[in-house]
């Protein structure tokens, strides 16, 4: 059985401007932080040997435009870990928060939302690609409950 988190969340509406203004302007480590050990807990015991190695080592941007939100994350010794919130990034991929839902509940798929410009992926192509194929062989991340 995979370990997949069982999440039963609401639609939420996007907070107001002025929140949204207050998070974009909060240091980036604390979300990336608990990104990175939701990752650990619930991808990385899926993630292939082989997908591992070639992911590893590239700093990856995700942004969540609605709530002005933003982490950086890179797999590193085996683990995924937070990225300081300067130099480069081989890959940004922003969206909305319903839209990565849709993603992490096997709801939509990358290209559709991509298409659909729900999903913005910005960067090296190829890294892109390795890391949309890995996500898309595991399958969704989330279940209902």
């Amino acid at each position: 059985m995979s370990p997949s988190l069982p999440i039963r969340l609401p639609a939420l509406p996007p907070p107001p401007a002025a929140l949204r203004t207050l998070i974009a302007r909060l240091p980036i480590q604390p979300p990336s932080l608990l990104l990175a050990a939701a990752l650990n807990r619930v991808l990385r015991p899926r993630l292939p040997a082989d997908a591992a190695l070639e992911l590893a080592d590239h700093t990856v941007e995700i942004e969540v435009r609605d709530f002005g939100l933003r982490c950086r994350l890179a797999l590193r010794d085996g683990r995924f870990r937070s990225a300081p919130d300067h130099g480069p990034v081989a890959l940004r991929i922003a969206a909305d928060s319903a839209s990565y839902l849709r993603l992490l509940r096997g709801d939509d798929d990358a290209d559709r939302l991509f298409f659909e410009r729900a999903l913005v992926m910005e960067g090296d192509t190829e890294y892109g690609l390795l890391l949309k194929n890995t996500l898309d062989a595991i399958g969704p991340l989330l279940r209902p409950i």
